[in-house]
């Protein structure tokens, strides 16, 4: 079946490209001031210039049988100023494809003889191309929108054996326990509340009790100052008493040779 094109421009229009207040924008106000320095954010993203040629002809809603070749490669030559005003890399594909349009927006601007008026149009081959391209970038779409379960990732069933493990029960020493003990002991300890008792003998009151036995003319044998059933404690603060003195020169001790008794008398 043999495919005829016609010149006539379809009659749907633009698609708004903002909607402000919404209200569609499809001219950009002339009054609309954009600094030299703004920020220009470009959306558009395209694999090829097949990709690029669909999405300008989509976006004017155009039919792909009927290009409209002039407002087309326009739009194309746009869009390639743009990418290198932005310094983005332009691949060659797209330049093959600028050629081309031109070349076909040419040879349909050119008077053909009467005997070619049967010539195919110039557009065939790229209509072939977009509409090829299209199958296939729908095709793509529609295998992506597929579940990703079972085409990329697979779910397997493992039976987990049960083992039966048995546990035995430590072999606890006579040495291991005891050293557990003593650590809680230890530990006991550490909590335990300190109490101080007062001391029922003075050193002060033995003092007095002492210089109150001694004269300055009379010996005192030093064992007389100590009473056994007083205990350590007794003992121990009746000598802290006599050094206390002796200390501060308010008696003497008197020895006549190396392991003989001792006395004591009131420092004269």
């Amino acid at each position: 079946m043999e495919k005829v094109f016609t010149n006539s421009a379809p009659n749907q229009s633009e698609m708004p490209f903002a909607l402000v207040q919404g209200e569609p924008l499809t001219v950009i106000p002339q009054d609309l001031y954009i600094p030299p320095d703004a920020l220009l954010v470009f959306l558009e993203a395209f694999e090829g210039p097949l990709d690029l040629l669909l999405y300008l002809i989509k976006r004017q809603n155009l039919d792909v049988l009927n290009i409209p070749i002039a407002a087309i490669t326009k739009q194309y030559m746009e869009y390639i100023h743009l990418m290198d005003h932005l310094e983005l890399e332009l691949a060659a594909e797209y330049l093959v494809m600028a050629s081309m349009l031109a070349e076909i927006k040419s040879r349909m601007l050119l008077p053909r003889p009467a005997e070619s008026q049967d010539e195919d149009d110039p557009r065939a081959e790229l209509v072939r191309r977009l509409q090829e391209y299209e199958q296939f970038k729908q095709a793509a779409e529609d295998l992506d929108a597929l579940d990703r379960l079972e085409r990329e990732i697979y779910l397997t069933n493992i039976d987990i054996p049960k083992f039966k493990v048995k546990l035995a029960l430590p072999t606890v020493e006579l040495n291991d326990l005891m050293s557990a003990f003593r650590d809680v002991v230890n530990r006991a300890e550490q909590f335990a509340s300190h109490h101080v008792d007062r001391e029922p003998l003075s050193v002060r009151e033995r003092m007095v009790i002492v210089l109150d036995r001694i004269s300055a003319e009379d010996f005192t044998s030093f064992n007389d100052f100590f009473n056994p059933a007083e205990g350590r404690m007794g003992v121990v603060v009746s000598f802290i008493a006599i050094l206390e003195l002796l200390k501060e020169s308010l008696i003497e001790l008197v020895q006549n040779e190396p392991y003989a008794p001792i006395y004591v008398k009131a420092k004269s």
